[in-house]
This record gives C-alpha cells, sequence and structure tokens, in this order.
C-alpha cells in the first residue's frame, strides 16, 4: 500500500489540491449565487446564462488558490520562469473556465432538474452543475498542466 501510495504521489497531491480548490471555488460560488443576483437582476440569467459572474468569480478564486497549492505542493518547477509559467498556468486555467461554464450551463438547462435532498445539505441543480463541471475539467487540467507547464 505504502509503495503504491508513493507512486501515485504527484496524482494523489493533485487531487488533494484540486478538492481544496473546489472547496474554495464552490463556496465562493454558493456565496456569490446567493448575494449578486440582491445588486444585479440579470446575474440570475443574461441572456439565457445562469449566474455568469458568480461562476467566472468563483472560478478566478479556485485558479488562483489551485496555482499557489500545485507549485507548493504538486508540481516541481518546469523549465520555463516563473512569470512564463503563471502566463502558461493561467492560460490553461482561462481556456478551462471557458469550458467549464459551457458544460456547467448545458449541465444547468439540460441534465440536472430536481433538487438532491441528502438530509444534511440540499444539492440544487446549479451547485451539482457546478460539482460536475469541476470534476470533468480537472481530469484536462492534470494532463495538460503536467506535460506542458511543469514538464512532467
Amino acid at each position: 500500500m505504502k509503495q503504491l501510495i508513493l507512486r501515485h504521489k504527484q496524482v494523489i497531491f493533485f487531487i488533494v489540491a484540486g478538492g481544496l480548490s473546489a472547496i474554495v471555488e464552490i463556496g465562493a460560488f454558493k456565496i456569490l449565487s446567493i448575494y449578486l443576483p440582491k445588486f444585479f437582476l440579470w446575474e440570475y440569467n443574461l441572456y439565457g446564462i445562469k449566474y455568469p459572474f458568480s461562476n467566472i468569480l468563483s472560478t478566478s478564486c479556485g485558479i488562483i488558490t489551485n496555482y499557489f497549492l500545485s507549485i507548493w505542493f504538486v508540481f516541481e518547477r518546469g523549465k520555463y520562469s516563473k512569470r512564463r509559467e503563471f502566463f502558461y498556468f493561467i492560460s490553461v486555467s482561462v481556456a478551462s473556465t471557458i469550458i467549464s461554464l459551457l458544460l456547467f450551463q448545458i449541465l444547468y438547462h439540460f441534465v440536472f432538474r430536481d433538487v438532491i435532498d441528502l438530509k444534511f445539505y440540499v444539492l440544487s441543480p446549479e451547485m451539482m452543475s457546478k460539482i460536475t463541471a469541476i470534476l470533468l475539467v480537472s481530469m484536462l487540467n492534470y494532463s495538460i498542466k503536467k506535460k506542458v507547464i511543469f514538464n512532467g
């Protein structure tokens, strides 16, 4: 068991860093999706897009958290300077954000229609859509960040 953990240490740390980043992102989304529509009525539905700014702002919080966790605990520095590495990381993250936003809209409009009551927490369609989009995009992120940005 110990050998298995050591062999997959980077993947495990990536999952932990991603999980912590997701907690930051989901928490920020929950707070923003409650309070932003009170100030900006169009936040609930901007040309058919649900919670656009809550999504963008919460995803940005998750990206910044993930960057720092990734360079501190997951990946070793690659061949790029810190500035270029950060630029590539943000570029990949922006592309991932666009994919995540599209997935969120598809999942919210077509897949998750009902609330799921877990007794200790109620999962709304927007939260289920956000969590699912994060999980799907994180698989893409790991492979690109490992192979391209951190050359690993």
